[in-house]
């Protein structure tokens, strides 16, 4: 199957599962928000959080190698992939060791990060913390046999897995808070339910690749585990100056500000993400098709097609940017109450970084799928440390808006540096070129967004369903229209139009 099949599979079964999951996920918050405290949905994204940050243990020891199995792969080498996977599986089973010492190390400590939790009690926070802790070590077990998968580009075998997992456990969780009010059986429900999704994929994929069950398997050459230890090294720093600043929002927010304003955020991010899935999926559905490019195609093909790329990811993060920016309070307010709603300047700067966000994924993928981890290795202990510094000073200054201001900040040291060691190391060509091409992009970004303020402010004076629907569809038409009147005589428009004529044919 071709380049251009896979990514269209693992796109078309991406949307299903995400559409699906956005239905489910919805429906459970609603119900959530009806029937529990605000203060819990507060401590499930903080614990997501901190589970997050303790993953550290994993160091890109998973990065590392599906980078090295992307050869063996397209080669068809079924002895070198068994010696890869053996590797691997020793280290994620001493990482599920690593992860489970910290996370009941740190346990005594949470109560100085949920600040006014309410009436929970610590107890009650310790019981809910080892039960997400226990998700996430059990998760170790299974994990690096989806690597092969991946590496065949076959994404969508672990998006059905993960989508039917998640339906089963959103119907349960609803009918559990439905009967019981109870938040601790609903974090048990998900634990008992995914751990038989587990359980499934490690039996399904041990027959899928009946081949890793061998005894017979050779052990890697000190040539060989080489570039994967140098690889691991370098992604450490990227793991840690990542984890620093992607993952610490919540935990800073519910140590300086309160444990409950994280609830708020996590229903904006909830709709965020799973819409943003829909876009999410075509970038990451492309990015083991790259890794395939790489490794068997010239570099004037890998730069053509980077560049498809990084406009394809320019047009749909910049159309569905202004989407989110004038329609995401409103759905907010419509869905769960005005009371849930943040302030503008708050929707903003999430906003903000949700742009810039989906330009960095171009540069992270291509990144990640050609092999280069050493040369920006420190940059990202940068970005980590300057998302600390200023998040921390900020919030105890101006709050909220602080803490994204140093999340903004950092992201952006990444959008300047990283594509000029891409185009340097991958495709030997001047930089200036990107620079200008985003310029332009941020442009009719800034343009398009203009142009709907005065229609947007006009059907949303009241806000109501039908004032929605109609601004909804008002950006899709005139903000499309825009950036196809600026771009359709683009060679990489071109490309995209003629892969979506064939699809049809």
């Amino acid at each position: 199957m071709s380049r251009v099949k896979y990514v269209a599979k693992n796109i078309a079964f991406g949307y299903i599962g995400n559409l699906i999951s956005t239905i489910m996920g919805f429906v459970l918050r609603t119900v959530f928000i009806m029937k529990l405290d605000i203060t819990l949905l507060g401590v499930d994204g903080l614990y997501g959080s901190v589970l997050t940050v303790l993953s550290l243990a994993e160091l890109g020891i998973g990065t590392a190698m599906n980078y090295s199995l992307y050869a063996p792969v397209a080669a068809g080498n079924r002895e070198k992939i068994k010696s890869y996977m053996q590797l691997y599986k020793k280290a994620y089973l001493s990482i599920a060791g690593i992860v489970t010492v910290i996370g009941i190390a740190i346990a005594p400590f949470l109560k100085y990060i949920i600040k006014e939790p309410g009436v929970l009690t610590t107890r009650e926070l310790t019981i809910y913390y080892f039960i997400f802790l226990f998700n996430t070590v059990s998760t170790y077990f299974v994990a690096y046999k989806y690597s092969l998968v991946n590496a065949e580009q076959k994404n969508y075998i672990q998006t059905n897995i993960i989508t039917i997992t998640r339906l089963v456990t959103t119907v349960l969780q609803v009918i559990v808070i439905l009967l019981t009010q109870s938040f601790l059986v609903y974090l048990l429900t998900a634990a008992i339910v995914e751990l038989l999704q587990k359980i499934f994929a490690n039996h399904y994929l041990n027959r899928l690749y009946p081949y890793l069950k061998e005894k017979n398997v050779r052990k890697l050459t000190q040539e060989e585990t080489r570039p994967i230890i140098e690889n691991t090294k370098a992604l450490v720093y990227h793991k840690v100056g990542d984890v620093a600043r992607l993952q610490t929002d919540n935990i800073i927010i519910s140590t300086f500000i309160n444990v409950a304003l994280v609830g708020y955020i996590s229903n904006y991010n909830m709709v965020l993400t799973a819409v943003s899935g829909f876009v999410n999926i075509i970038f990451n559905s492309v990015m083991s098709s790259f890794g395939n490019l790489i490794a068997t195609e010239s570099k004037e093909k890998q730069y053509q097609m980077f560049r498809v790329y990084k406009f394809l990811a320019a047009w749909i993060y910049g159309l569905s940017a202004i989407g989110f920016f004038y329609l995401l309070s409103p759905f907010i307010q419509i869905c769960w109450g005005e009371s849930m709603v943040l302030g503008s300047t708050i929707v903003f700067c999430i906003l903000t970084d949700y742009y810039f966000k989906g330009l960095r994924i171009v540069q992270s993928n291509f990144k990640t799928a050609a092999g280069v981890f050493a040369a920006d290795k420190y940059l990202a202990l940068i970005q980590g440390a300057v998302n600390l510094v200023i998040s921390i000073v900020l919030v105890q200054w101006i709050g909220l808006v602080g803490v994204y201001i140093g999340t903004i900040i950092s992201g952006l040291i990444g959008n300047f540096v990283r594509p000029y060691l891409i185009y340097q190391i991958c495709f030997e060509k001047k930089v200036i070129s990107y620079y200008l091409e985003s310029a332009r992009y941020l442009l009719v970004l800034l343009l398009s967004a203009g142009v709907m303020y005065p229609i947007s402010a006009y059907f949303l004076k009241d806000i109501r369903i039908s004032g929605f629907l109609i601004v909804f569809m008002l950006i899709m038409m005139i903000v499309n229209l825009i950036y196809y009147l600026f771009f359709h005589k683009e060679e990489e428009f071109k490309y995209l139009l003629s892969v979506i004529r064939r699809r049809k044919q």
